[in-house]
C-alpha cells in the first residue's frame, strides 16, 4: 500500500503554524464565505471542501497536537521531494533549485520573522543536495540581491527576493485560496497573500 501524501493543513487554511486558534477561526469564516458553494460569484467546492478539511483539524486541540507532533519531518520530506522534482542537470533544472531556495526562506521568513534564516547545512540536509551544489545557487541567489547573510551566518530572504517569489510563485502543489486584493482585518495576521503564478507567464527568471 503506498503512503498518503502529505497533507500542510496550515497551508491549506494559510496561516502560520504559530497561529493561534482566534486567528485560524477568523480565516477560516473569511475564507469559507468567500467559496462557499451558495456563493455565485466566487465559490469553489474543491476549495471549500480543501479548508474545512483543514479547519477541523486546526481547531481541534487534541487532532491539531497530532498532527504537529509529526509536522517538522513530513515537511522535510515534502521540501526533499520538491527539491528532487527535477534531477536532471540544465538551466531548467537549475531555476528550480533557486526557486526551491527561495520558497524556503520565504516560508521561513513568513513564520518566523525573527528567525528567518538558514544555514548551508541546514539547506543540505532538508533539501538532499550536496554543499558543492548549493554552493553555486548561494553565490547566484546573493550577487542577485535575493537573499543576504544573517548575522549568525546562514542566509534569509531579501525584499527584493521576496519581489521575485511573489512574481513567480511558491514551489507549493496548491493554489493559494488568498489573493492580494482580499481584504481581511489587522487582527487575521499571518495569512499567506501569495497566489502560485504560471511560470510561463513570468518576465524574470532567477
Amino acid at each position: 500500500m503506498s503512503e498518503q501524501p502529505f497533507c500542510d493543513y496550515y497551508e491549506d487554511l494559510q496561516v502560520s503554524p504559530n497561529a493561534d486558534l482566534e486567528t485560524i477561526e477568523r480565516v477560516y469564516r473569511l475564507l469559507a464565505k468567500k467559496y462557499h458553494p451558495d456563493n455565485k460569484a466566487t465559490g469553489d467546492i474543491d476549495k471549500f471542501e480543501i479548508l474545512t478539511s483543514a479547519y477541523k483539524i486546526l481547531s481541534n486541540p487534541e487532532k491539531r497536537a497530532g498532527f504537529d507532533a509529526n509536522y517538522e519531518t513530513a515537511k522535510t520530506q515534502q521540501w526533499r521531494a520538491i527539491s528532487r522534482a527535477y534531477a536532471s542537470t540544465g538551466f531548467e533544472s537549475d531555476r528550480h533549485i533557486r526557486r526551491t531556495i527561495l520558497s524556503f526562506l520565504y516560508t521561513r521568513r513568513r513564520e518566523d520573522p525573527s528567525n528567518a534564516g538558514a544555514g548551508i547545512v541546514q539547506l543540505e540536509n532538508l533539501m538532499g543536495w550536496p554543499e558543492k551544489q548549493l554552493d553555486f545557487h548561494i553565490w547566484y541567489l546573493k550577487e542577485k540581491g535575493l537573499i543576504q547573510r544573517t548575522d549568525t551566518g546562514g542566509y534569509e530572504i531579501t525584499a527584493k527576493g521576496v519581489d521575485q517569489i511573489e512574481t513567480e510563485g511558491l514551489v507549493l502543489r496548491k493554489d493559494r485560496l488568498l489573493t492580494r486584493s482580499t481584504s481581511v482585518t489587522k487582527d487575521a495576521e499571518n495569512i499567506y497573500f501569495i497566489e502560485d503564478a504560471d511560470p510561463k507567464k513570468t518576465k524574470t527568471a532567477m
